[in-house]
């Protein structure tokens, strides 16, 4: 069975999702309010690769950047911000659109994991990044939700 990364059109398809999330997150203006302090040059290429990884591509963003403890502490301590979650989600569902991939159950797929992913997995520590233990793994997400 092919991977829902494969779906997604592999690293070239799941670049072009983060380049039109993080496009439409940018112009939003409750959502843009977290890259005011600017973002790493090449991030939505790491988003992309996270994305990969959890969808069930390589291992490309824990071979090169971090692992799932770094992610979350990247998005921990800054309390809880359950509007932004939701446009977060929205611009997620857009960009799902602009790029093309809107056929079920695909769709479905990745929305599900990116409400989860923004949710839940990135939401646990909201009063701070030093609750973040070490060593998390990036979760993995199937055509079945989280393998667990």
């Amino acid at each position: 069975m092919q991977s829902v990364y494969e779906a997604a059109g592999g690293a070239a398809g799941l670049l072009r999702l983060a380049e039109a999330w993080h496009s439409r997150v940018l112009a939003d203006e409750v959502v843009g309010h977290a890259f005011t302090g600017g973002v790493h040059p090449r991030h939505t290429e790491r988003l992309a690769a996270y994305w990969a990884e959890a969808l069930g591509g390589p291992t490309t963003f824990s071979d090169r950047y971090g692992d799932e403890s770094s992610v979350v502490r990247m998005h921990s301590g800054n309390g809880r911000h359950e509007e932004m979650d939701r446009r977060a989600i929205a611009c997620f569902d857009a960009a799902l659109h602009d790029v093309g991939l809107t056929a079920d159950p695909l769709r479905t797929v990745l929305h599900d994991y990116f409400a989860w992913a923004t949710t839940d997995a990135m939401a646990r520590y909201h009063a701070s990044a030093d609750d973040v233990p070490a060593g998390l793994t990036i979760p993995r997400w199937s055509w079945d939700g989280l393998r667990r």
